[in-house]
């Protein structure tokens, strides 16, 4: 009996850390194997054209592109490309953007390096895969939704008034005497958070919420 290839696989991530650990859980399984890797979503539809995933796991908060711009640009242009957004967070917001874009599946980044095999084998598929919390989030909406902004730190809240003020990250990093690319991850938590893709968007957000003084 002939051995099926492999499921191809690229990985979506501006961050370092978490493609290097979702590289090594590949490693962990014969029937998947790494393709390409990318920062952001101008790379991740790059490389589609080149490499010709058969799935993408996309984080949805990261610069220049955006997961969700970019699951929509892939799914339009690669149809059969399957894509799983991979995230940090269930925020409603995102689930229902990430799915109308054409992902076919919401996972969170807590999840095991077995049900994360699983859900990759069930898009390759055609299988929607989305975890059980957010599944409640899309059939049971919260009825008292906590108040935007809510879990922003109060190193966010002071990064973004400086957002608001027009500073960029360079001069953030000066005035609080930390690195830019420390900023850089504090800013993809306050879009994640918001529910936004850019600065305009994270300003704008605020500005109407009252979410800096």
């Amino acid at each position: 009996m002939a051995k099926l290839a492999p499921i191809r696989v690229l990985i979506v991530d501006d961050h370092d850390m978490v493609r290097s650990g979702l590289t090594f859980f590949l490693q962990s399984f014969e029937d998947l194997q790494l393709v390409g890797e990318a920062a952001n979503g101008t790379e991740a539809v790059k490389l589609c054209a080149e490499v010709q995933p058969d799935v993408v796991l996309m984080d949805l908060i990261m610069p220049e592109v955006d997961g969700i711009t970019a699951i929509r640009e892939i799914h339009d242009n690669f149809p059969d490309i399957r894509l799983i957004a991979l995230t940090s967070f269930p925020e409603q917001n995102l689930v229902t953007e990430a799915l109308k874009a054409g992902a076919i599946g919401y996972l969170l980044k807590n999840l095991s390096i077995d049900e994360l095999a699983d859900a990759i084998r069930s898009a390759k598929a055609g299988k929607p895969v989305i975890t059980a919390e957010v599944l409640k989030i899309l059939i049971n909406p919260p009825t008292q939704p906590h108040a935007l902004g809510y879990n922003l730190t109060k190193r966010e809240r002071e990064i973004l008034k400086l957002l608001v003020e027009g500073s960029n990250n360079s001069e953030i990093a000066n005035k609080l005497v930390v690195s830019r690319s420390t900023i850089k991850t504090h800013i993809c938590n306050i879009f994640e958070k918001l529910g936004v893709s850019n600065r305009v968007g994270a300003v704008t957000t605020a500005i109407q919420n009252h979410l800096v003084e």
